[in-house]
C-alpha cells in the first residue's frame, strides 16, 4: 500500500491535478458527492437537505496543520460566520461543528494555549447559536493535548464532544475515562497512518477494539456517537444498545457525507438519531486526497459508495 499512499500524497499537492478533478464532469461529480462545496452557503444548503431527511450534521471547515497565526484566526472567523448563517437559516438545532485543533493553532508557538483560546471562541459562538462543538482527533502525537484541551473546554462548555480512535492501543482506557455522565464521545476506527507500536494495523484487530470500546461507552453514562460505515459494526452497535437498555436518542450513529446515504436514511427512518460529518471549504482537495492516502483502503470505500450509493 505504500506506493499508493505516496502517490496520493503527491497528488494532494498538485494544483494541476486539482484543476482536472474539478473540471472533468465525472471527477467533479465525485467531489460534490463527498464535499458539498467551498463556501459557507454550500454547507448550509447541505445541512438543509440532510435535515429534510431527518438527519443532523456535524460541519468541518476544512484545514489542518496551520502554521500561520493569521490562518488560525481566519479559521475561527469562518466557524463564527458558519454558526451565524445556521441561526439565520433556522438550522442551528440540526447541526453542530467539528474542529481540528491543528487548524486553529495547535502547531504554533505556545500552540496548546492558542488552540484552547481559539476553541473557546468557537464554543462561545456555538453556545450562543444553541448548538455544540466536537473537537476532532488527529494523529497520535496530538492525542494527549487534544484530550487535555477538551477537558478544559468542558469546564465552561460541558457539552463539548471528544473523538476517540479505536485503532489506537490506548483507546479502550480513554473510553473508560470518558464514559462519565453527559460526556459526548465520537468513536471512529481512525484514518491516520500510525506506527504499529501505538496502533492496531490488522483490520480484524481494529474491529475487535472498536467493539470493546463500544461496550465501554454504551455501558457508561455518557452519550456515545457511533461513527462507522461498516454494516456489521452498525448491527453490533444496535444490538449492544438494546442489551444495555439504551433508548434511541441516548446515542447516535455518524457517517461521512456521501457515504452510504441510503443506510443513513434507513437508520433515521427506523427512529435512530443519525448525524453526517459534512466537510466544506477551499481545502477540500487536500482533505480528500489525504484521507485516501492515510488509509488507502478508503479508496475502495469511496469508489464502492460512488457506484452503489447505499
Amino acid at each position: 500500500m505504500r506506493p499508493v499512499r505516496d502517490s496520493l500524497l503527491l497528488l494532494s499537492r498538485s494544483t494541476a491535478v486539482k484543476r482536472i478533478v474539478t473540471t472533468l464532469p465525472l471527477s467533479a461529480g465525485l467531489v460534490r458527492s463527498y464535499v458539498p462545496g467551498e463556501d459557507t452557503e454550500d454547507a448550509v444548503r447541505a445541512v438543509g437537505e440532510l435535515a429534510a431527511d431527518g438527519i443532523e450534521a456535524t460541519i468541518d471547515f476544512l484545514g489542518e496543520e496551520t502554521v500561520e497565526p493569521e490562518q488560525a484566526t481566519a479559521t475561527v472567523q469562518a466557524y463564527r460566520t458558519l454558526l451565524a448563517r445556521l441561526v439565520a437559516a433556522g438550522l442551528a438545532d440540526r447541526a453542530e461543528v467539528s474542529v481540528k485543533l491543528t487548524a486553529i493553532g495547535l502547531r504554533l508557538e505556545d500552540g496548546e494555549r492558542v488552540a484552547l483560546e481559539n476553541a473557546r471562541s468557537i464554543c462561545r459562538a456555538a453556545q450562543r447559536a444553541g448548538t455544540t462543538v466536537t473537537i476532532d482527533m488527529e494523529d497520535h502525537t496530538t492525542t494527549d493535548a487534544t484530550l487535555a484541551i477538551v477537558q478544559e473546554l468542558r469546564q465552561d462548555f460541558p457539552d463539548t464532544g471528544a473523538v476517540l480512535q479505536a485503532y489506537l492501543r490506548r483507546t479502550e482506557d480513554d473510553c473508560r475515562a470518558l464514559a462519565g455522565p453527559g460526556i459526548r464521545v465520537r468513536l471512529c476506527k481512525g484514518a491516520y497512518d500510525e506506527p504499529i507500536e501505538v496502533a492496531y494495523t490488522d483490520p480484524a484487530e481494529v474491529d475487535r477494539s472498536y467493539v470493546r470500546c463500544l461496550k465501554v461507552l454504551l455501558k457508561g453514562e455518557g452519550y456515545p456517537m457511533v461513527a462507522t460505515h461498516d454494516p456489521r459494526l452498525v448491527e453490533i452497535a444496535s444490538a449492544l444498545a438494546s442489551r444495555y437498555g439504551r433508548a434511541q436518542g441516548t446515542y447516535e450513529f455518524q457517517m461521512l457525507y456521501g457515504i452510504r446515504p441510503a443506510e443513513q436514511r434507513r437508520l433515521a427512518d427506523a427512529g435512530e438519531r443519525v448525524r453526517v460529518y459534512l466537510p466544506y471549504g477551499e481545502e477540500w482537495y487536500g482533505y480528500l486526497m489525504r484521507r485516501l492516502a492515510e488509509r488507502p483502503q478508503n479508496l475502495s470505500l469511496f469508489l464502492t459508495s460512488l457506484i452503489s450509493k447505499k
